[in-house]
């Protein structure tokens, strides 16, 4: 049994769910069919399992360090990303016109999810330069992608994307950094930024950072931003290596969880000039950082989901091979103990993990089939629709996971007991690594503002709309099974609660009291959107079960089981959080500092 991956559901869910038989007909990904596709993914599970879950615990307990101005790793993380590279999976993702392989966006999900189950640590430095290549091929001139471009789809050079300062934080509008014309078109850069991830190293033979800093003289707040390309080391000429480019470490910043991945405080122009090129046009830095931002966002998603996979299938393991106690009523205190996955109560743990996981994760693949669709789209009004509905689902794909496969990953420590508790056992970790997906690249609370305050409302409503269209059909389908009727008459109902929700906050008088309770909101529209993930894997399941070996019976009647589960378990909390926001409730809203501790 593999601790990052189950090949067959994975085969349920991008075959059996999401049809990519069909996809695969597209004249786009006409090179592969499943047999070339299962090779890319034996070869992917080989080098996850022998290279990056080989070095987890040790890249945590040795985190990085600060040694004469520079951060060292354990060699073990070089190694792990050398044989990704030299696999060719870095060029996986990308278009072959820029070297790349070209495979469907779900393929390339699903195999970059078990480098993240096995080493998300480790991971973060690949995941992080697929996002500066691809918003640079999107935004950059041609000048830059010719110079930069080849290294960063190869994997000999990887990537950052530098935000945040100590005094900003999220808040982008107050940024300090500055970015000066030169005579040559290029910008000198002076500045600090924090909680830059993968920001020095020595693993690659350059990192390119993506910058956001201000030119003088722009407007004020996030309209004056512009993105930059700042290279740690300058080329030459002839796009050689080059000097250095004072970018200098300031220090690291020692984490919870994902130690591996080095996170620290750079200083722009230290010493000497910091040499960056712009990206697109001055002042649409912020717009532009979108494109790796919601890629990036996605991509944290997956994380979260893969973590949460990895406690789920260790706690498994365990608990189908942990003899503990006798059932309760079996009172012969000289009976064989049972399994402790025999016990109800850590049956219910191991199910709350799969429908959390295995929910989530039909998600994040759904949304990769949505950028799959939008590549193929036949028109700009298709590819438009797309880009709506994958801007609604992105919040939560990337919150949701954070969310609820941490509390997957809290409750494989408790089937662990305090085994669970201890480094003796990777559970722990994963929950510590988890953790942090609830923060990066937009916290749970910006992610529902973002949701609820401008998702739901674009283009009057039409992202919404678009949902419910998508929803339907997997509606209509479920209602015409008696097995499956009851539970679309329950996302029917708790999916008309959330447009009701929406059009109640939409006509609130103050605008910030409607907001107060977004978090709520995104909590419950993810319950909704995942009871649709589980209701296609339900209907996909009995297509499966009447058709299938008797070998998968198992296999089916535990995703049904799984629906059950969340129908009856889950889905009903819904309800309870989208009352209390279309109420304007204002027990939050209204609190003062004071009411915390007193004076």
């Amino acid at each position: 049994m593999s601790m990052i991956v189950n090949r067959r559901d994975l085969d349920f869910m991008l075959y059996e769910t999401l049809d990519m038989h069909e996809l695969l007909k597209s004249p786009r990904y006409s090179d592969y069919d499943r047999s070339a596709i299962d090779a890319v993914f034996d070869l992917a599970q080989s080098i996850a399992e022998d290279k990056f879950l080989s070095c987890a615990s040790k890249g945590d307990a040795e985190e990085p360090a600060f040694v004469d101005g520079a951060a060292v790793l354990i060699p073990e993380i070089k190694h792990a990303v050398d044989a990704f590279r030299e696999a060719g999976l870095s060029t996986t993702a990308y278009d072959t016109e820029i070297g790349g392989m070209q495979v469907p966006t779900m393929v390339d999900q699903a195999l970059k999810g078990m480098f993240a189950c096995a080493n998300t640590a480790v991971f973060n430095y690949l995941f992080l330069s697929q996002g500066v290549a691809n918003m640079l091929n999107a935004c950059g001139s041609e000048a830059l992608k010719t110079r930069y471009l080849p290294n960063l789809v190869a994997g000999h050079w990887l990537g950052t994307m530098c935000l945040s300062e100590t005094q900003a934080g999220s808040s982008l509008a107050d940024i300090r950094t500055k970015a000066e014309p030169l005579a040559d078109g290029s910008y000198k850069l002076t500045g600090t930024k924090m909680w830059i991830s993968c920001g020095d190293h020595q693993i690659s033979d350059n990192i390119i950072h993506m910058v956001l800093a201000k030119i003088p003289g722009g407007p004020p707040g996030v309209k004056g931003i512009s993105l930059f390309l700042v290279p740690k080391n300058r080329l030459t000429e002839e796009g050689e290596i080059g000097e250095d480019n004072n970018i200098v470490l300031a220090g690291l910043n020692h984490k919870m969880g994902q130690r591996a991945t080095i996170n620290c405080l750079l200083n722009f122009g230290e010493g000497g000039d910091s040499i960056g090129y712009l990206v697109g046009d001055e002042n649409r830095g912020l717009a532009n950082m979108f494109n790796m931002m919601n890629e990036a966002r996605l991509s944290v998603g997956m994380a979260a989901v893969m973590c949460g996979l990895g406690g789920y299938l260790y706690s498994l393991d365990y608990a189908r091979n942990r003899p503990q106690g006798r059932r309760l009523v079996d009172r012969d205190p000289t009976s064989p103990m049972v399994m402790i996955s025999q016990h109800a109560d850590v049956k219910r743990m191991l199910m709350t993990q799969k429908a959390f996981v295995e929910g989530a994760q039909m998600l994040v693949y759904y949304c990769a089939r949505l950028i799959d669709q939008q590549k193929l789209a036949a028109d700009k009004e298709q590819q438009q629709r797309i880009e709506l509905l994958l801007d609604l689902l992105t919040p939560i794909a990337k919150s949701w996971p954070s969310e609820f496969c941490l509390e997957a990953n809290k409750l494989a420590i408790q089937v662990l007991g305090g085994y669970g508790y201890t480094r003796d056992y990777p559970v722990e970790r994963l929950y510590r690594d988890n953790r942090l997906n609830h923060i990066h690249e937009g916290t749970l609370g910006i992610q529902a503002i973002d949701l609820l305050g401008r998702k739901v409302r674009i283009k009057d409503g039409m992202a919404l709309k678009l949902l419910r269209q998508e929803m339907q059909a997997t509606l209509a389908e479920a209602s015409a099974i008696p097995e499956l009727a009851s539970y679309a008459e329950q996302l029917e109902a708790t999916l008309a609660e959330v447009e009701c929700t929406v059009k109640a906050v939409n006509m609130a008088d103050n605008a910030e009291l409607g907001l107060a309770n977004a978090t709520l909101f995104l909590h419950a529209t993810g319950h909704v959107v995942i009871a649709w993930m589980w209701l296609m894997q339900a209907l996909a399941a009995l297509r499966g079960r009447s058709d299938g070996a008797a070998a998968d019976a198992d296999f089916y009647s535990g995703k049904l089981a799984a629906v059950a589960f969340f129908y009856g378990y889950e889905l009903p909390k819904a309800f309870a959080d989208l009352r209390l926001v279309a109420a304007l409730d204002t027990t939050c809203y209204d609190l003062t500092d004071e009411q915390f501790i007193g004076v």
